[in-house]
Order: C-alpha cells, then sequence, then structure tokens
C-alpha cells in the first residue's frame, strides 16, 4: 500500500473528520467537554476535597447548579465531602430552578476547569500518549546530573514517569515518585517495573503541599511541567514543602516552567536556564493516527495545529505550530540551612 495514500486514508478517516469538524467550528467558542459530569465521582476523597475548596475555580454554587438532573448516587458521592456549611450552601443552590440550557452551560464551565484533572485521573492513557511526544531537551538532564547521580531525588507531579526515569538513567541511588492520579501511576509502575531499575523507586500519591517524607531527606526536589504559581499546582506552600524536604546545598528545579511564571520563581530565589536549540522542537507523536487522537482532544481550539495535520499529515507538530514554550529550559534553588 502506498504510504502517502494510507496517511490520507487516516486523515480523511474517522479522525480527520473529528478534526475537521472542530476546527470548522474553531471560532464560535469553546467546544463542548469530552467528559461527562457523573466523571467526577472517579476522584478520591483528597481529590475532591481539593476540588470543593475552590482551587481550580469551581465554586460550591457552580457544582450545584451542574449537578441538577443527575443521579442522587452522584450528588451523594460529592455532599459526603462537603463540610456542613458547603452542604447547606450546596442544596440551597441545587434546589433553585434552572433553565435545561442554563445547566447544560453550567456543565461545561465546571468540566473546562476541571478538564486537566479529569484527563489525568479519567482518561491517562491519553495523556501518557500525548506526553510520550513531549521529548524533553536532553542538555536538561546532562546539565543536572552532577546533582542527580549517586543521590536521592523527588520527583512531584511525577505523571507517567518521564522525569523520573530519567533520573534513574543519569544514575540516582533512589527516586521518590509522587502523583496524584492512581490511572498514572499504574503507568509508570509498569514502564518501572519493565525498566533495569527496577528496584530503585518508591511510587505515591502525594500533593505539592503535603510531601510524606521527612525535613531534609532529599537532594535533588524536582517537578517536571507540574509546579505552578497556582495554590492548586504548588504555589507558595508547595514551594515551603519542596524546601523543606530538601537538604542544604540541595536543589529544587522546576523543569519547562511555565513562561507566566518565570517573574515568580526569580522573586523566589530561582535561577533560570534555557538550553541552545540546533534546531526547532517538536512533538513527536508514536504515529499520524496518534497526533490526531491527541490534537482532537488537547489542542481542539487551534486552528493552526488543524491545519498543520491536515496538510503535512506528519505525525510530528512543531510546538511554535500548538502555541507553546519548547521543553528546553529550568529553574533551579539551592537549598539553605
Amino acid at each position: 500500500m502506498d504510504v502517502e495514500a494510507g496517511k490520507r486514508d487516516v486523515v480523511e478517516g474517522k479522525y480527520g473528520s473529528m478534526i475537521s469538524k472542530n476546527f470548522s467550528t474553531w471560532n464560535e467558542g469553546p467546544t463542548e467537554s469530552p467528559f461527562q459530569i457523573e466523571d467526577l465521582t472517579i476522584f478520591d476523597e483528597r481529590a475532591l476535597r481539593r476540588i470543593l475548596s475552590g482551587a481550580f475555580g469551581v465554586t460550591i454554587d457552580h457544582l450545584a447548579q451542574s449537578m441538577q438532573g443527575v443521579s442522587s448516587s452522584v450528588v451523594w458521592h460529592l455532599e459526603r465531602h462537603m463540610s456542613l456549611e458547603q452542604v447547606i450552601r450546596f442544596r440551597q443552590m441545587f434546589h433553585r430552578p434552572l433553565t435545561e440550557d442554563a445547566i447544560a452551560r453550567m456543565r461545561q464551565q465546571v468540566l473546562r476547569k476541571l478538564f486537566w484533572e479529569l484527563t489525568y485521573w479519567k482518561t491517562p492513557e491519553l495523556y501518557e500518549e500525548l506526553t510520550e511526544g513531549e521529548l524533553l531537551h536532553p542538555g536538561i538532564f546532562q546539565s543536572l546530573e552532577p546533582d542527580i547521580r549517586g543521590k536521592t531525588v523527588l520527583d512531584v507531579g511525577a505523571g507517567s514517569g518521564r522525569a523520573s526515569l530519567e533520573c534513574l538513567r543519569h544514575g540516582a541511588a533512589w527516586v521518590y515518585a509522587l502523583e496524584p492520579s492512581p490511572g498514572l501511576r499504574r503507568i509508570l509502575e509498569h514502564k518501572y517495573q519493565q525498566s533495569p531499575w527496577a528496584s530503585s523507586m518508591t511510587i505515591c500519591a502525594g500533593y505539592f503541599d503535603a510531601l510524606p517524607l521527612e525535613e531534609n531527606s532529599i537532594d535533588l526536589a524536582l517537578s517536571c511541567s507540574a509546579f505552578t504559581a497556582l495554590p492548586e499546582q504548588g504555589g507558595e506552600a508547595g514551594l515551603v514543602e519542596l524546601r523543606r524536604v530538601t537538604r542544604p546545598g540541595g536543589k529544587v528545579v522546576v523543569i519547562w516552567p511555565r513562561i507566566q511564571d518565570r517573574s515568580w520563581l526569580r522573586s523566589h530565589g530561582f535561577q533560570y536556564v534555557a538550553l541552545p536549540m540546533p534546531q526547532e522542537m517538536s512533538i513527536h507523536f508514536s504515529s499520524l493516527q496518534a497526533a490526531l487522537r491527541c490534537a482532537h482532544r488537547f489542542y481542539a481550539q487551534s486552528q493552526a495545529v488543524a491545519h498543520f495535520l491536515l496538510s503535512r499529515q506528519e505525525q510530528e507538530i512543531p510546538f511554535s505550530v500548538v502555541g507553546i514554550n519548547p521543553p528546553c529550559d529550568y529553574c533551579w534553588l539551592e537549598a539553605k540551612k
């Protein structure tokens, strides 16, 4: 079979039609969430309490209005994790009449705010497909190797392990990989068991603001594309915890920081390092089908991505086309006595 003809078949098939449909109407407003409001039941107690605290911009009012019309078991699942004050407010808003359109709009608002959390918990395999393609600049771990080799490393927000496994490849004596999502932990566990370092890692649940480790127990505490200045993704409380567990003279490292967080990181004492790129960096998907799947899910409002895939029919997408900075930088902070 002709390779180019095969590519055309893929693009013109299931995923191509989905992407074409999304991008033909991309400027009419946000696309509909791939999740359902009932999917909130996938979160465990701690994750739900974080959501109920408003950490992701979802209020009790939002949840109450979005839950109208769902089964009582779903409503009860949320209520049992609320404080008494929250339950009272929830029921007040839950019984306030809304039109079906208003309920649908509120559901989409809640689901958009929780898109990434639901992705980690509900569709970890698809998230893994995305991050497998987001190859980090090889110079990052080469530069950090003196801080990794023979050392105890903590990776917070480890996901499916791209930074954790790199630390082992670069000689870490032990790696603690903390990840809240059970699905991502399962993927990491499988990859770890298949690796040559199957006795040098602890995988467990954990959050930035409550690290389950002793004070001064880590040589290098890092986070790759997970820590931000936002409270729900680290912030001030998370940085305090990272500093607490890091030994004096050790380092706290944020790999691939958001552009908007660089000034915040500098103000907290971090040094910024940007590595040179001999050529433009791209996201390398395993196949054109994988590129189309991820584009449909994660870049559904980018006309540039749709145009690139549909015109080039390639499984690599430059970060510049996606519209995000490439993973070629990091920030570091030395832990003080």
